[in-house]
Formats: C-alpha cells, structure tokens, sequence
C-alpha cells in the first residue's frame, strides 16, 4: 500500500500581530489570565489579508519548496470553515490564481481544527485515482471573521492563518490514519449564514473533556495499527488549542516534553491552519529531517478528531 509523502510545506500569516496587552484594552482581561489558562501571548489577525490570499500564498511556498509545477497538481482541497464565500469555494478561488489545471477536483473540506488530517487522507484518495503527480491540501483560516469579542474566554483563543502542504503517494515512507468523529452542534458551533449571530460559541470545559479524551484515544489507534510506540516517534505535533490540553495529553501520557512541538503561544489557535503551520516552522527551523516520524492529531468542531503518523 502506497503511503504519503509530504513534498514541500508553506505557511502564511497576516502582518497584524495581536497582544495580550492589546486585547485587554476592549475586553476584561490581562495577559497573566491568558497565559496562565491558554499560553497564548499574541495571535494574528487579517486585515487586509483574506482567505484565499493567505490560502494562495502558503500554496505558492509549499510549491515551490516541492518544485511542483501548477501542471502536476492533480487535486486541490482547502480545509477551512472561514472562507471568503460559500460558492464559489476557496479551492476555485485558489485553482484560479495559481493557474491550476481546470480537469482537476477543486473544494472546501470543513471539519474544523481536524481538517488537516481529514485533508491529507481524502488527498491519497484522490491522488490513487490521478495521473498527475501531487495534491494541493491547504488550510485556512480567518477566525477574527467569526469570534466574539465580548466573550473573553473565547476572543483569546483564536488567530489568523494558512499552512500547506504537497502531496505524494509513496512506497518508501510510511502513512497511517485514524479519524472520527461525535455528533455534538451543542458545545462548539458557529451558526449558518442564516443566523443573525454567526460568531463561534463554545464551552471551554466540554471541549477539554473532549480533547483530553480523543487525543491519546486516537494515538492509540494509530499505534496498535502501525506497530509504532511513542519511543519510536521522532516529534508529535497536536493541534495547537490550548497548552494546558498539550500540557494535560503529555501528562497522562508519561512522555517527554520536548517531544511534543508547540508554537500557540505565537499564534494561538488557528483551527485547521495550526498543524500545517506548526510543520512548516519546523522545516525552517531544520527540525525535521529525511526518515523522522511524526505523529500529527487534532480535534475541533464536530466534534471531529483525527491523526496521522508521516515519515518526513
């Protein structure tokens, strides 16, 4: 069976950097509460970014770090629940200016935070029936567009940004995927444009429960199917929510800190971008090199949950 091989990763964030000093002059609240709940310290926010602009510019790195061609993409997903319009969808959008090809499958993937690995699974799928070489999965996010800024303990949370990756089938490097999801409209949602409040509601503690639960049920999954243990992982990069989740999944799982990357204290919580981002700062920062497994897992709205584990 063909794995998947990441051949190149982009990111892109918006130029406005958001404090927690800035917040705190239209919301009631500091930096100590922030980091001390969350270990966000600043995020970004679009202002006059967009998300197919974000979603093309991360595309256009990850291309270029793969030497993809715009003819060699045989698919284009944009894993998002921001985007700019319902139709036509992001993926159109982004098909169009990067000059993709036109017989190619072009759309929105909407599984929240956890549509990064939702992405790359529906991407082989795709790539196993495609004479072309790569798929295109992007992620991005404009979750500004849809936070409450009255609502301190979400407003905090969440920031701005795309991350990308190209696709490959693989013989030589190994894939495995695990996803699900619980039926849940109560503890996070964002209303349908037919609502008049279309901002993001969640309850924070639910969504911990949740979270804290998913996470090393999903590791296991992947574990028993490949064979792997945590030992043999070289980094786990989870979905960047919240330190105390990261902090809390470490814990129970006995594991070595440095094992787990972390960079929501940068950027905070951009849903489905923040995998994809989180990787793409590991290349730049020479992390990861040729034969390192990663262990990649995220949960969001849905709820969903999902992970992967990637030879790089």
């Amino acid at each position: 069976m063909k794995g998947i091989h990441i051949a190149g990763t982009g990111s892109f964030l918006p130029r406005k950097i958001v404090s927690n000093q800035e917040l705190s002059k239209t919301v009631d609240t500091n930096n100590e509460w922030i980091v001390s709940r969350t270990g966000i310290r600043e995020r970004r926010f679009c202002t006059e970014e967009t998300n197919t602009s974000m979603a093309v510019q991360a595309a256009k790195r990850a291309m270029e770090r793969a030497s993809a061609k715009p003819e060699e993409i045989g698919a284009c997903i944009v894993a998002t629940f921001t985007p700019d319009f319902l139709v036509p969808c992001a993926a159109c959008t982004v098909q169009r200016d990067l000059g993709l090809p036109g017989d190619i499958p072009a759309f929105d993937l909407n599984s929240a935070c956890s549509g990064f690995l939702y992405g790359i699974q529906v991407a082989r799928g795709l790539l196993l029936q495609s004479n072309r070489r790569y798929a295109l999965l992007i992620c991005s996010e404009v979750l500004s567009r849809v936070t409450d800024f009255s609502d301190r303990n979400t407003c905090v949370l969440f920031g701005d940004g795309a991350g990308a990756a190209v696709l490959e089938l693989s013989p030589d490097h190994c894939y495995y995927s695990a996803l699900g999801a619980k039926g849940d409209s109560e503890n996070l949602f964002c209303p349908g444009v037919t609502k008049p409040n279309q901002t993001l509601h969640m309850n924070g503690r639910e969504v911990f429960r949740f979270a804290v639960k998913a996470v090393p049920h999903c590791m296991d999954l992947l574990f028993r199917q490949s064979g792997l243990t945590l030992d043999q992982i070289d980094y786990v990069v989870c979905h960047q929510a919240n330190e105390r989740i990261i902090a809390h999944i470490i814990r129970e799982l006995n594991a070595p800190d440095e094992k787990f990357y972390r960079n929501v204290q940068s950027y905070g919580n951009t849903s489905a971008a923040s995998i994809p981002i989180a990787l793409d700062e590991m290349v730049q920062k020479g992390l990861l090199r040729a034969g390192m497994k990663i262990l990649c897992v995220g949960f969001g709205g849905g709820l969903t949950w999902g992970g992967a584990i990637l030879e790089w």
